[in-house]
């Protein structure tokens, strides 16, 4: 064994100390060799992402239909039955005695229930006759630019865990969120912002912020949220007197520190992500202002989302945020809205949903439109869970809900490769069941990836003895979805 050999293959064990026992297990093999050979891979790839950086563009698996990505989450579970799939034969059984036969659902089951009939009729708009309850006066509009999805079930009624599932595959949280994955998987066209951003509102959802965690990923991949009042990102603005050229330099003598700090513990991957975060904070302060003022924007456009009237103006605000930040090159933007989980007064509480975001998502889609931006776009509406066609308990008037349905909801895509202007999938004539075309969630996110151009079973990160994936043990694209 000659000494440069000797000294290589010590300089390779040193990298090795960087991963952790059972990746260094996991790398052993069968022979000294490929330990070496694993610290020498590892060693090149840090190399590689520190000089490249975290969020670099990344070749996708497949040709991309859709570039970014706009995730509406109606958080509380939205009714099908009161918005794409209506069930017209809810009204000759309304408040009548209902058997439940739904297993999963039967948890829930507390005394008496009673189907309910929705307060509004629908009616079919567009050239697709997609189906649309009447308090969708916008959308309506542009129903031809989007896909209807009635198949899909989820697998649990629990608002927190159903959550999980639907933003990260993993209904106990702790997961990568979808965003988080994409990010992974490509990178972000602007290295000075996110790549990954996430529009709460003041309250946030159920769960809470492992909604955007980024897991086991590295923390560069994790959504980075904006506050909806007062500052977006907190001490974004430097104090009084601190010069950029200040801050360049006091960087600098930090990351000297860290570097050497780094050198000694080069497992420790979260000292890289503040490091990086540090520098990304720092160009963050050059564009951000900019990007948020959507006041730059004319007066038309601000009407389009429905900023300027009471109802709309909070949403409206987020969705034309969420089209600035793509059009700067943000990745995946998620934007919430909540107070959809409506187990009585459904006729007031859905109603004042819909019309908070019934003309913001509407001029969404007609903006990216007329922007050239719809085919590069994909946008996701959805919620974690449908709803029941029954209720437990009798009342009259408005005053009936509905409750958790887990085997029914509906959820719709547009843009980016989707097949706009056709309804894909169906429930049971009162709403209760998927029928046709039925998946589960991992099916979805499958299908999503693959429209950014992702392969799920190529799309791994080795975390806790194995590769994991979005879809936690493989799903399959559904092709009814895709043009």
């Amino acid at each position: 064994m000659t000494k440069k050999f000797k000294q290589e293959l010590l300089q390779n064990f040193k990298t090795a100390k960087s991963l952790n026992r059972r990746d260094f297990i996991y790398s052993m093999g069968a022979s000294l060799g490929s330990v070496a050979l694993a610290g020498m891979a590892s060693q090149k790839a840090v190399a590689s992402e520190a000089a490249a950086g975290p969020l670099s563009v990344k070749q996708p698996h497949l040709p991309p239909k859709a570039k970014n990505c706009i995730f509406l989450m109606m958080e509380g579970g939205p009714s099908h039955i009161d918005t794409f799939d209506p069930k017209p034969a809810l009204h000759d059984l309304h408040l009548q005695r209902f058997n439940r036969k739904n297993e999963m659902a039967s948890a829930m089951e507390t005394g008496t229930r009673y189907y309910v009939e929705s307060p509004w009729d629908a009616r079919q708009v567009g050239q697709g006759g997609a189906w649309m309850t009447e308090p969708w006066k916008h959308l309506a509009e542009v129903a031809d630019d989007i896909c209807f999805y009635r198949g899909c079930q989820a697998e649990s009624v629990n608002h927190p865990t159903a959550m999980y599932h639907m933003n990260t595959g993993n209904r106990f949280g702790g997961d990568p969120a979808v965003g988080s994955w994409v990010t992974y998987g490509l990178g972000s066209e602007n290295q000075d912002l996110p790549g990954f951003i996430v529009l709460p509102e003041l309250s946030y959802p159920q769960g809470g912020s492992p909604n955007w965690g980024n897991g086991y990923l590295p923390a560069h991949f994790q959504g980075t949220p904006l506050r909806p009042k007062g500052t977006p990102i907190l001490d974004l603005k430097p104090p009084a007197g601190i010069t950029p050229e200040h801050q360049r330099e006091n960087l600098n003598l930090l990351s000297c520190f860290n570097h050497d700090h780094l050198e000694e513990h080069p497992w420790q991957n979260d000292l890289e992500a503040r490091m990086t975060n540090y520098e990304l904070a720092f160009r963050m302060q050059m564009q951000v202002p900019g990007i948020l003022d959507i006041d730059q924007e004319d007066e038309k456009t601000k009407e389009l989302y429905g900023i300027g009237n009471d109802d709309t103006e909070s949403f409206g605000r987020k969705l034309l945020l969420a089209r600035r930040l793509v059009e700067k090159g943000v990745r995946f933007v998620q934007a919430y809205t909540g107070g959809w989980d409506s187990h009585d007064y459904i006729e007031r509480a859905h109603g004042a949903r819909i019309k908070s975001i019934d003309k913001p998502i509407a001029g969404l889609i007609k903006d990216l439109k007329a922007r050239g931006m719809l085919d590069d776009t994909l946008i996701v509406w959805c919620g974690e869970f449908g709803r029941s066609p029954d209720n437990g308990f009798r009342q009259g008037g408005e005053a009936y809900g509905r409750d958790h349905n887990a085997k029914a909801m509906t959820m719709w895509l547009a843009g980016g490769g989707v097949n706009a202007g056709h309804t894909i999938g169906a429930t049971d004539e009162i709403g209760s069941e998927a029928v046709d075309v039925v998946h589960p969630i991992r099916d979805v996110h499958v299908t999503l990836l693959h429209l950014l151009g992702l392969d799920d079973n190529r799309l791994t990160y080795f975390s806790g003895g194995r590769f994991k994936q979005l879809s936690q043990f493989g799903g399959k694209v559904i092709p009814e979805l895709i043009a």
